[in-house]
């Protein structure tokens, strides 16, 4: 069986700036992966590239075996369905009530009755720990981690096979960030979702991954399973992780 999502020798420039500099990655069906890096090292472009808004000039990228790089709108189409996502900012719309949010790829993408998709809906914010009544909210009467909740439904209420978590703990005190790590693994198993996240958030990292995996200048420069991160013996995944000043990543900052 081949694995869920396979990346190989991806490069992406942009103009002279090269940002993603030959990617070797997969994830297996299940596993929960998380790419950790620093602000501007490529891991949103690597998000982009898999999902499809930006093309890769060389390298392969499959989902369940298939070759996804330069397919058509219409091509990509049911490999899109296999997706869900929880963005950064969580990228609720206003206008739309909270059920709606939660059920808009059920409405949008699937074409769902409306009665339907709504009893959908409020059963995945159940599974969030949101009352039935938030649903007849709207994102702006929420506080900040239940509009992360709210994002979170939203990203599993079409039982997708593969989620992306982009920075999923963003603007998130401490205790939030932890219950939203806690329901990101939750849900992941209920639905059997295979998981792709990237931040730079080391809690959220321990808590939700499988295997880690670094990006630095455009390179993965060390993949393993969690628990063997605090001994990868790289510095620069010792310094990032430990949040230290002093290494080989701020001396290049420096110079």
């Amino acid at each position: 069986m081949p694995p869920k999502i396979q990346l190989t020798g991806v490069h992406k420039s942009f103009g002279p700036k090269v940002v993603l500099d030959g990617i070797d990655l997969s994830v297996a069906r299940g596993e929960s992966v998380v790419v950790i890096g620093g602000s501007g090292t490529g891991k949103s472009v690597m998000l982009k590239c898999i999902l499809g808004l930006l093309r890769p000039e060389t390298g392969s990228i499959k989902v369940d075996g298939e070759e996804v790089v330069g397919l058509s709108s219409r091509q990509r189409e049911p490999v899109m369905r296999k997706f869900g996502m929880l963005f950064q900012g969580g990228a609720l719309f206003d206008s739309l009530k909270v059920w709606e949010n939660v059920a808009f790829g059920l409405i949008q993408g699937q074409k769902m009755e409306r009665a339907k998709a709504r009893d959908i809906a409020i059963e995945k914010l159940a599974q969030v720990g949101l009352a039935a009544s938030s649903g007849d909210l709207f994102p702006s009467e929420l506080s900040g981690g239940m509009q992360k909740r709210v994002s979170l439904a939203r990203a599993i209420a079409t039982s997708p096979d593969i989620i992306f978590f982009d920075e999923p703990t963003t603007g998130l005190d401490p205790i939030m960030a932890d219950v939203i790590n806690s329901l990101i693994v939750k849900c992941c198993k209920e639905v059997g979702a295979t998981a792709l996240s990237i931040t730079h958030d080391m809690a959220s990292a321990r808590k939700i991954a499988d295997r880690i995996a670094m990006l630095y200048k455009g390179r993965l420069i060390w993949v393993g399973p969690a628990k063997d991160i605090d001994h990868s013996g790289n510095e620069y995944v010792d310094q990032f992780i430990h949040g230290r000043e002093d290494g080989p990543i701020s001396m290049e900052l420096r110079a």
